[in-house]
Parts: C-alpha cells; sequence; structure tokens
C-alpha cells in the first residue's frame, strides 16, 4: 500500500522568532539595506532598536526619526560603547566592518551579539579575524545571509529534507538582473561572486551542503564602466554523490535601448522522484512580487502542488536572519548563520576566484587548509 508521508506537508517558511523580542538593538549604517530593509522588519516582528549610527549623523537622524529610533550616536565608536547596548547591527560596507568588530570586542560584557554584512570582509583572513575576535570575546556572530529565508528557498529547503524529491540530480540558478552596484564597490575589483553570487553560493550551501570542487568562468559586463574581474558569472559546485548545483549570474540582462527587459531570477532543483521550481521576486523590488514555488512528487501524487503568500525576500526575509540570532543569544546555542559557518561560504567564493585566475576546477579542500594554515 502506497501511503503519503507528506500528506500533512509543512513548508516552515517562517521564521522561529525569539521568546524575548525587547533585547535592545544598536544600528550601524544608515543606507538602503538598513532604512528599508533591516529596520522595516524589525517594526513588522516588534524588535527593539534603541539608536543608531552612521558615517554621516544626518543621515543616521533621518532614518531614527522614520523608524522611531530614540537615540542619535555621533558616531558608531560611541554606539559600541553604549552600555545600553546588547545586539549589534551592522551595514556598512565589507571593507569596514572587522574595525567595528574589533571594537566591540574590546567592550566584551554589555554586547551579546552582532549581525554583519555579507561578505564579512574582502578577505578569508579579515573574516576569519572576525570570527575569532567574537569567539574569544563570548559575543555570538552571526551573518546576514538572508537568501536563506526568502520563502520559496525556505520552502525548498523543507521539501528536500522531506525527501520529497527523491535522490538529488541537479540543481540551477538564472539570474537576470541589473544590480545598482553600490559607489564602494567601485573600489574593488571582484564584484558580481562577491556581491550577488554570494547569495547563490550560501543558499548551495544552505539547501546542498558544501562541494567537493568548483568550476567558474566569467566575462566583464559592458555596462560596469569600473574595472572589475567578475562580470557576467557562471560557477558550478560538483558533490561527493555525482550533483550538480549551477548558477548564471547576467548582471547585464539586455542591451537597453528599444529592448525589452526580461529580468528575473529563476530556480530549479530535480530529483529522482520530483521536480521543483520557482522564482525570487527581488528583480521587481520596490513592487511588492512574493517568490513562488511550484512542485511535483511522484512520491506524494498529487500532481503539480503551488503553495502562495504574502511575504517577500525584501524586506521580510531579514526578520529571519535578526531572529535566528536573537535566538541563538537567547538560548546560549549557535546560529544557523554564524559567523564561523560562513567562512565557509567565503571559501567556496575564494574557490571561484581562483577557478577564475587559474583557469581551473578547485577541491574546496585546498581553500579550507589555506584558511586554517
Amino acid at each position: 500500500m502506497f501511503g503519503n508521508p507528506f500528506a500533512g506537508l509543512n513548508l516552515a517558511i517562517d521564521p522561529v522568532l525569539p521568546e524575548r523580542k525587547d533585547a535592545r538593538i544598536g544600528c550601524i549604517g544608515s543606507g538602503f539595506i538598513m532604512r528599508d530593509c533591516h529596520l522595516v522588519a524589525y517594526r513588522e516582528a516588534g524588535f527593539n532598536p534603541v539608536a543608531i549610527a552612521s558615517r554621516t549623523r544626518d543621515n543616521a537622524a533621518a532614518v531614527a526619526e522614520r523608524h522611531g529610533i530614540g537615540k542619535v550616536h555621533d558616531s558608531w565608536q560611541d554606539l559600541v560603547r553604549d552600555r545600553d547596548i546588547e545586539i549589534l547591527d551592522i551595514a556598512l560596507p565589507p571593507d569596514a566592518q572587522l574595525e567595528v568588530v574589533r571594537e566591540a570586542a574590546k567592550e566584551a560584557g554589555h554586547i551579546r551579539g552582532i549581525l554583519c554584512q555579507k561578505p564579512m570582509a574582502m578577505t578569508l583572513a579579515g573574516a576569519r579575524e572576525m570570527v575569532e575576535l567574537c569567539e574569544r570575546a563570548g559575543i555570538t556572530l552571526a551573518v546576514n545571509s538572508n537568501m536563506r529565508y526568502d520563502q520559496s528557498i525556505r520552502g525548498l529547503k523543507s521539501l528536500l529534507d522531506q525527501g520529497a524529491l527523491g535522490e538529488r540530480v541537479l540543481a540551477t540558478i538564472e539570474m537576470r538582473a541589473i544590480p545598482h552596484w553600490q559607489d564602494f564597490w567601485r573600489v574593488y575589483d571582484r564584484v558580481e561572486i562577491l556581491n550577488m553570487g554570494i547569495h547563490h553560493i550560501d543558499a548551495f550551501r544552505y539547501l546542498f551542503g558544501d562541494p567537493e570542487k568548483v568550476t567558474a568562468i566569467t566575462r566583464s559586463d559592458p555596462r560596469t564602466r569600473f574595472r572589475h574581474i567578475d562580470g557576467i558569472s557562471q560557477y558550478t559546485f560538483k558533490y561527493a554523490d555525482d550533483f550538480m548545483a549551477t548558477s548564471l549570474d547576467d548582471v547585464w540582462a539586455w542591451p537597453g535601448g528599444e529592448s525589452e527587459p526580461d529580468i528575473y531570477i529563476k530556480w530549479r532543483v530535480v530529483g529522482t522522484e520530483g521536480l521543483a521550481q520557482g522564482t525570487i521576486g527581488w528583480p521587481r523590488y520596490p513592487i511588492r512580487t512574493p517568490s513562488t514555488l511550484t512542485f511535483t512528487s511522484n512520491l506524494m501524487r498529487r500532481g503539480w502542488i503551488s503553495p502562495s503568500w504574502d511575504k517577500v525576500w525584501f524586506p521580510d526575509a531579514f526578520v529571519g536572519t535578526m531572529a535566528q540570532l536573537l535566538r541563538a543569544v537567547e538560548s546560549g546555542t549557535t546560529p544557523e548563520i554564524s559567523g564561523r559557518d560562513n567562512l565557509t561560504t567565503l571559501a567556496c567564493v575564494e574557490a571561484c576566484y581562483r577557478s577564475i585566475a587559474e583557469e581551473r576546477t578547485v577541491g574546496l579542500g585546498e581553500i579550507v587548509r589555506d584558511m586554517l594554515a
């Protein structure tokens, strides 16, 4: 008799919230991610940002007024030293985060957790220093790996965990989008993989684990006028069980002019017993566009299933990243988006760049060995 092991299938797209929502959060940065994502999500979740600082005080004050934050510090250093702060929420460029963590580690005692952006740092060495500083200081470090909390990716993870697709065969992500590079990226030569591809790379790790080897190629992006190694990028992860996960990241997307733009992020996962596919709604931001998920499974015998929801990746997924940190702090556990775990995401990024530079497939193990040397 067949029996349906997935009759009560729960896709678990909503993050688990902490018991305590009133932990006092100090926000560093006042740009788009903080202003339009973090703080919007925190208000919806009932979290408690109490102070903000930025490189420009007037910008911080404007964001504080918009979001009802009571205290504006003259500098991020002053905010870090504020004994009322329990959680640091850092939204600064990747080359600026290490300095903040160094200062926070000196103030160990009142700071219990830090949420930083990805990439944590521009180098593996800098990221490892951040992790070790926090571990020695007893500070829980988490990384804002927000694509893990996109609703379709969360639902896909649930399907995979329940075996609905059978043995995994192939996963693909195809991105046709035009990100507007922030000005600070213009001084870096690593652009697409480190800034955009890192979402897909971390999602692959979240969904499928760590690959054995990585192959990557790239070409320049005609739209991106400043010097860069990686414009339009393609990278493939190969796993010990012969499974492949590959992403094509096209940040040019169309030639402009009279051409009709067709921007999207699509993903697809095929297994021996089923198929799941979906879209990420972000390319249409600020239009509120939920991501999608459609799947079928021979094990379920229910045809195609297409759940729907009202939540969107930006900004709703940012509830999940802060909730994960707050839950870890209150329970004394390690967050699934921990800084130490994220070192392997950065190792995969580094493997991509080594593959591009040396025109070869790179074993992840050689990057990890270098990282630990």
